[in-house]
């Protein structure tokens, strides 16, 4: 068995998240697959009424007892510093020690694709981000605040642990699925320190992967190439400032943020499942949300669960397929609903948000 912790979040997570849940739980039923869900009430609403954003002894609880943690969007605008969101999401990033960002790129339909003259079959790589160091490591300060003479530092943090575990989980990734190159992006011709050190390590562990070409380019011309020939990208791994704004340049190019998910991954330890987009606030409630990237996240955790989850030995051979399973027919209901219309509206179809939802889970068990 399974266990997933829920946080829908803020906004449009509430709505996306129930979606999610609703063809998860199909999936559930249709694989026997014996998942045990919990849903969390943190988020703005909480935080505003008690000041809790995750109480006192939660993270243990998600770190010893829970397999995965399936979060919505955060931010509300009632909570302008967005303390809540840096105490839950970030917070989570950093203490269970999340990282892999993993962002699949993917086109489901050659209607979802912007670039002229490209198809669904020229989409098609996953991105490794950094996810726990860099400029996001909250290191620096300012002086002098609120004065001419002020003086604001953000220091860039780069670790050999921290970059030699990326790179080499991206080569991984790549052996184990049959891919045949690994792009990494820096930008070590002006950042001559920390990212040289990504360049060394990087080339290095290449060494260990002969059958796998090592390509390095600079973050701001991957940027253009992508756009120009995305069918030269396999695996793509980068820093956690590069990967932030890389990955919304692939979830563009496979069809917008409302489709994209995303997993916080350490292997073999309780990780974090997200859908990219924010929470919106403005259309929460509204059924106007497209749930399909919290249910493409859905099936990102099922083959995390399978694979890589705190318990996937303790599954066994036959439980572990039938999660695979599982996750494959997730991914197949939903280029189905794309290419029926059976979605919302940015999608070309005609349903609302919990419409969409319900089409993919009967579409589950039928």
């Amino acid at each position: 068995m399974s266990r997933i912790a829920v946080i829908a979040g803020d906004g449009i997570g509430v709505d996306v998240i129930r979606e999610g849940l609703k063809v998860l739980r199909a999936a559930d039923e249709a694989f026997k697959l014996g998942l045990e869900i919990k849903e969390f009430d943190y988020g703005a609403e909480r935080y505003l009424k008690d000041g809790v954003a995750l109480p006192p002894g939660q993270m243990e609880d998600f770190r010893k007892n829970w397999d995965a943690v399936y979060l919505g969007a955060m931010g509300d605008p009632r909570i302008p510093d967005m303390r809540h969101a840096k105490d839950i999401l970030l917070a989570m990033r950093f203490e269970l020690d999340l990282y892999i960002n993993l962002r699949p790129v993917r086109a489901l339909d050659d209607r979802l694709v912007p670039l002229k003259g490209k198809t669904a079959k020229d989409i098609d790589m996953t991105m490794f981000r950094e996810n726990t160091e860099g400029l996001y490591a909250g290191m620096g300060g300012i002086f002098k605040k609120g004065t001419p003479d002020e003086i604001a530092t953000q220091e860039d943090i780069n670790t050999f642990k921290g970059v030699h575990r990326i790179c080499k989980a991206a080569f991984d990734f790549a052996q184990k699925h049959g891919k045949k190159k690994v792009t990494m992006a820096d930008k070590h011709n002006v950042l001559r320190y920390g990212h040289d050190l990504w360049e060394r390590v990087f080339f290095d562990l290449a060494k260990s992967y002969p059958g796998i070409t090592a390509e390095h380019m600079f973050a701001d011309a991957l940027g253009m190439q992508l756009i120009k020939a995305p069918e030269n990208f396999q695996v793509i791994v980068t820093n956690n400032m590069f990967g932030d704004i890389l990955t919304d340049v692939g979830a563009i190019l496979q069809g917008g943020l409302g489709v994209a998910g995303s997993g916080n991954i350490h292997p073999g330890r309780v990780s974090l499942f997200e859908p990219i987009h924010g929470s919106a606030p403005k259309y929460a409630g509204k059924d106007t949300a497209n749930p399909v990237a919290a249910i493409a996240t859905a099936q990102m955790m099922l083959e995390f669960l399978a694979e890589d989850g705190p318990r996937s030995a303790q599954l066994g051979a036959d439980k572990q397929g039938r999660y695979k399973k599982a996750a494959a027919r997730i991914e197949e209901v939903v280029v189905e609903a794309i290419r029926k219309g059976k979605t919302t509206k940015d999608l070309g179809g005609t349903l609302g948000c919990a419409a969409t939802g319900d089409w993919m889970a009967a579409a589950m068990k039928g």
